[in-house]
């Protein structure tokens, strides 16, 4: 027996940001003939498996709202999931700058236009006023009718990355200033031991 599914593909990243495959989610397309028994499971199967995700996977409505929130959104933002529920999700938890609101209302907006993007990146805040940096897709959701309701992203946490390639550029640039400088400098360690010479 041959059935429809409406696939929503997203792409799978290595914590570098290296793409090392593709995610989807499907939903079985309604059928008249098709149970509701049989409708029902695959709902429930295909929420459970957003939920428990190890990936941030958040969705909005047509007007905006958030619709999608699973554990590990919930764990980065520190919003759960009943916080976010209903709430504009670009006014509510993207940093808080016209620039990036603009950003995501485009990506968004596209998404809700059939207009998919990949590799977007954005920044969410979290409950505690910090940013997490987020690289994500945008895939238009519809339903069985093909009608788009709304934008379902599978996103990649990068923060922690970000932060590293930030610390070894400034080192770098430590380091060029250290050897390139006017002035003698030198360091010593815990033990007296010269660890640094500069030309």
């Amino acid at each position: 027996e041959n059935r429809g599914l409406l696939i929503n593909p997203g792409t799978q990243r290595d914590a570098a940001g290296k793409i090392i495959g593709v995610v989807c989610f499907a939903k079985l397309m309604y059928k008249p003939e098709a149970s509701d028994e049989l409708l029902i499971t695959s709902s429930t199967e295909f929420q459970r498996l957003v939920d428990t995700a190890v990936a941030p996977i958040f969705g909005i409505d047509v007007d905006g709202k958030v619709n999608k929130w699973n554990k590990k959104t919930a764990e980065i933002t520190g919003f759960s999931k009943e916080e976010a529920m209903n709430q504009p999700f670009v006014a509510n938890f993207i940093v808080q700058d016209p620039e990036k609101h603009n950003m995501v209302n485009n990506m968004l907006n596209k998404a809700l236009r059939g207009i998919e993007t990949n590799e977007n990146h954005i920044e969410l805040r979290t409950k505690s006023d910090e940013v997490r940096h987020l690289v994500v897709n945008a895939t238009t959701r519809r339903d069985a009718e093909n009608n788009i309701v709304g934008v379902v992203s599978v996103a990649q946490d990068v923060t922690e990355s970000l932060k590293y390639d930030q610390a070894a550029e400034t080192m770098k640039e430590l380091r060029l200033l250290v050897d390139t400088a006017n002035a003698p400098i030198f360091g010593i360690d815990v033990d007296g031991n010269v660890n640094e010479w500069n030309n």
